[in-house]
Protein backbone atom coordinates (compact mmCIF):
# COMPACT_ATOMS: atom_id res chain seq x y z
CA UNK A 1 0.00 0.00 0.00
CA UNK A 2 1.49 3.25 -0.88
CA UNK A 3 2.57 5.85 1.96
CA UNK A 4 0.19 8.81 1.91
CA UNK A 5 0.28 10.45 -1.44
CA UNK A 6 2.20 14.18 -0.81
CA UNK A 7 5.51 11.97 0.82
CA UNK A 8 4.90 9.84 -2.60
CA UNK A 9 5.30 13.00 -5.00
CA UNK A 10 8.16 14.51 -2.74
CA UNK A 11 9.91 11.39 -2.53
CA UNK A 12 9.24 11.56 -6.74
CA UNK A 13 10.57 14.66 -7.00
CA UNK A 14 14.15 13.36 -5.07
CA UNK A 15 15.00 11.69 -8.35
CA UNK A 16 17.84 12.59 -10.91
CA UNK A 17 20.22 15.39 -10.50
CA UNK A 18 20.83 16.71 -7.16
CA UNK A 19 21.73 20.39 -8.53
CA UNK A 20 19.25 23.07 -8.52
CA UNK A 21 20.85 24.99 -11.39
CA UNK A 22 20.87 22.50 -13.46
CA UNK A 23 22.11 23.19 -17.28
CA UNK A 24 21.00 21.15 -20.52
CA UNK A 25 23.78 18.85 -21.86
CA UNK A 26 21.77 18.50 -25.41
CA UNK A 27 25.28 18.12 -27.30
CA UNK A 28 25.57 14.57 -26.57
CA UNK A 29 22.34 13.71 -27.55
CA UNK A 30 22.21 12.06 -31.12
CA UNK A 31 17.98 13.11 -32.64
CA UNK A 32 16.29 10.68 -33.36
CA UNK A 33 13.24 10.59 -35.36
CA UNK A 34 11.96 6.75 -35.37
CA UNK A 35 10.26 4.50 -33.44
CA UNK A 36 12.32 2.34 -32.10
CA UNK A 37 11.80 -1.41 -29.55
CA UNK A 38 14.31 -1.39 -26.69
CA UNK A 39 14.25 -5.21 -25.14
CA UNK A 40 15.24 -5.16 -21.49
CA UNK A 41 16.19 -8.87 -19.53
CA UNK A 42 15.91 -9.38 -16.34
CA UNK A 43 16.52 -11.24 -13.30
CA UNK A 44 12.71 -11.93 -14.10
CA UNK A 45 12.00 -12.35 -17.47
CA UNK A 46 11.93 -9.56 -20.50
CA UNK A 47 10.04 -6.96 -21.31
CA UNK A 48 9.98 -4.70 -24.29
CA UNK A 49 9.69 -0.61 -24.56
CA UNK A 50 8.41 0.77 -27.35
CA UNK A 51 10.16 4.33 -27.36
CA UNK A 52 8.46 7.42 -29.50
CA UNK A 53 10.58 10.36 -30.10
CA UNK A 54 7.26 11.96 -30.73
CA UNK A 55 6.58 12.08 -27.22
CA UNK A 56 9.30 13.29 -25.51
CA UNK A 57 12.45 13.66 -28.16
CA UNK A 58 14.83 14.72 -25.69
CA UNK A 59 14.24 11.94 -23.60
CA UNK A 60 14.30 9.09 -26.15
CA UNK A 61 17.59 10.49 -27.84
CA UNK A 62 19.38 10.21 -24.61
CA UNK A 63 17.55 7.03 -23.63
CA UNK A 64 18.91 5.65 -27.11
CA UNK A 65 21.90 7.14 -26.31
CA UNK A 66 22.14 5.01 -22.88
CA UNK A 67 21.14 2.09 -24.01
CA UNK A 68 23.67 1.91 -27.04
CA UNK A 69 26.39 2.59 -24.28
CA UNK A 70 25.43 -0.30 -22.49
CA UNK A 71 24.75 1.90 -19.42
CA UNK A 72 21.69 0.11 -17.73
CA UNK A 73 23.44 -3.63 -17.98
CA UNK A 74 23.53 -5.19 -14.24
CA UNK A 75 21.42 -1.64 -13.29
CA UNK A 76 19.26 -2.78 -10.05
CA UNK A 77 15.35 -1.58 -9.59
CA UNK A 78 16.19 -0.02 -6.43
CA UNK A 79 13.36 1.65 -5.72
CA UNK A 80 10.04 -0.52 -6.65
CA UNK A 81 6.64 0.55 -4.84
CA UNK A 82 3.94 -1.73 -5.55
CA UNK A 83 0.89 0.27 -7.94
CA UNK A 84 3.28 3.08 -8.55
CA UNK A 85 6.66 2.96 -9.63
CA UNK A 86 9.61 0.82 -10.32
CA UNK A 87 12.79 3.34 -10.27
CA UNK A 88 16.00 2.69 -12.43
CA UNK A 89 19.19 4.16 -13.37
CA UNK A 90 22.08 4.08 -11.27
CA UNK A 91 25.08 2.62 -12.84
CA UNK A 92 26.43 -0.19 -10.85
CA UNK A 93 30.24 1.43 -11.62
CA UNK A 94 30.52 4.18 -9.90
CA UNK A 95 33.01 5.88 -12.71
CA UNK A 96 30.31 5.23 -15.23
CA UNK A 97 27.91 6.90 -13.34
CA UNK A 98 29.78 10.05 -12.10
CA UNK A 99 30.87 10.29 -16.34
CA UNK A 100 26.37 10.52 -17.11
CA UNK A 101 25.45 12.08 -13.29
CA UNK A 102 25.77 15.59 -14.61
CA UNK A 103 25.09 15.38 -17.99
CA UNK A 104 21.47 17.14 -17.95
CA UNK A 105 18.90 17.14 -20.80
CA UNK A 106 16.21 19.63 -21.54
CA UNK A 107 12.81 19.30 -20.08
CA UNK A 108 10.20 18.12 -23.19
CA UNK A 109 6.47 19.08 -23.19
CA UNK A 110 4.20 16.04 -21.63
CA UNK A 111 2.67 14.64 -24.25
CA UNK A 112 1.30 11.58 -23.10
CA UNK A 113 -0.09 10.82 -19.60
CA UNK A 114 1.89 8.91 -16.46
CA UNK A 115 -0.49 5.75 -16.56
CA UNK A 116 0.48 2.30 -16.30
CA UNK A 117 3.23 0.79 -18.62
CA UNK A 118 4.44 4.01 -19.22
CA UNK A 119 7.99 4.96 -19.02
CA UNK A 120 9.81 8.56 -17.31
CA UNK A 121 12.82 9.82 -16.90
CA UNK A 122 13.17 10.91 -13.12
CA UNK A 123 13.94 14.77 -12.16
CA UNK A 124 14.67 16.79 -9.61
CA UNK A 125 12.59 19.76 -8.67
CA UNK A 126 14.26 21.86 -10.72
CA UNK A 127 14.76 22.46 -14.68
CA UNK A 128 16.50 20.58 -17.03
CA UNK A 129 17.44 18.13 -14.42
CA UNK A 130 16.86 14.49 -16.24
CA UNK A 131 20.27 12.62 -16.60
CA UNK A 132 20.15 8.96 -16.81
CA UNK A 133 17.57 7.52 -13.97
CA UNK A 134 14.13 6.37 -15.31
CA UNK A 135 10.86 4.69 -13.62
CA UNK A 136 7.60 2.66 -14.78
CA UNK A 137 4.40 3.89 -14.09
CA UNK A 138 3.57 0.40 -12.46
CA UNK A 139 -0.20 2.25 -12.15
CA UNK A 140 -2.49 5.49 -12.84
CA UNK A 141 0.33 8.23 -12.26
CA UNK A 142 -1.14 10.87 -13.89
CA UNK A 143 -1.05 13.29 -11.35
CA UNK A 144 3.09 13.37 -12.16
CA UNK A 145 1.47 15.52 -15.05
CA UNK A 146 1.60 18.72 -14.17
CA UNK A 147 5.29 17.77 -12.76
CA UNK A 148 7.03 18.28 -16.08
CA UNK A 149 7.00 14.23 -16.02
CA UNK A 150 6.90 13.50 -19.73
CA UNK A 151 6.67 9.85 -21.04
CA UNK A 152 8.98 8.68 -23.72
CA UNK A 153 8.27 5.03 -24.24
CA UNK A 154 6.06 2.30 -22.99
CA UNK A 155 5.85 -1.02 -22.09
CA UNK A 156 4.63 -3.23 -25.17
CA UNK A 157 4.96 -6.64 -23.75
CA UNK A 158 6.44 -8.36 -20.31
CA UNK A 159 4.73 -5.75 -18.29
CA UNK A 160 3.40 -8.75 -16.11
CA UNK A 161 7.33 -9.24 -15.78
CA UNK A 162 7.70 -5.31 -14.27
CA UNK A 163 4.98 -6.32 -11.77
CA UNK A 164 6.78 -9.34 -10.50
CA UNK A 165 9.46 -6.85 -9.62
CA UNK A 166 11.11 -7.32 -5.90
CA UNK A 167 9.16 -4.51 -3.80
CA UNK A 168 10.67 -5.93 -0.65
CA UNK A 169 12.91 -3.27 -0.01
CA UNK A 170 10.76 -0.44 -0.96
CA UNK A 171 12.54 2.89 -0.63
CA UNK A 172 14.94 2.08 1.99
CA UNK A 173 18.32 1.75 -0.78
CA UNK A 174 20.32 5.24 -0.49
CA UNK A 175 20.40 7.05 -3.91
CA UNK A 176 23.38 8.61 -2.39
CA UNK A 177 25.37 5.80 -1.45
CA UNK A 178 24.71 3.73 -4.90
CA UNK A 179 26.06 6.55 -6.59
CA UNK A 180 29.36 6.32 -4.34
CA UNK A 181 29.40 2.30 -4.07
CA UNK A 182 27.66 1.09 -6.80
CA UNK A 183 26.44 -2.37 -6.72
CA UNK A 184 28.78 -3.29 -4.27
CA UNK A 185 26.69 -1.49 -1.84
CA UNK A 186 23.35 -2.72 -2.99
CA UNK A 187 24.80 -6.63 -2.70
CA UNK A 188 25.91 -6.39 0.87
CA UNK A 189 22.60 -4.55 1.90
CA UNK A 190 19.37 -5.71 -0.36
CA UNK A 191 20.76 -8.30 -1.96
CA UNK A 192 17.21 -9.71 -3.35
CA UNK A 193 17.04 -7.13 -5.50
CA UNK A 194 15.59 -7.44 -9.34
CA UNK A 195 18.48 -6.07 -11.94
CA UNK A 196 18.34 -5.75 -15.57
CA UNK A 197 21.07 -8.38 -17.43
CA UNK A 198 21.24 -6.54 -20.48
CA UNK A 199 18.65 -3.62 -22.68
CA UNK A 200 19.35 -4.03 -26.46
CA UNK A 201 17.65 -1.76 -29.59
CA UNK A 202 15.83 -5.14 -31.25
Amino acid sequence: MIRFVASVLIAVLAFGCSGSDATPDAATDTPITDVFVVDVTTSKGVFALEVNPEWAPNGAARFRELVDAGFYNDVRFFRVLTGFVAQFGINGTPATNSMWSSRTIPDDPVVRSNTRGYVTFAQSSALNSRTTQLFINLGNNARLDTMRFAPFAMVISGMDVVDQLNAEYGEAPDQTQISAQGNTYLTANFPRLDYIVTAQVR
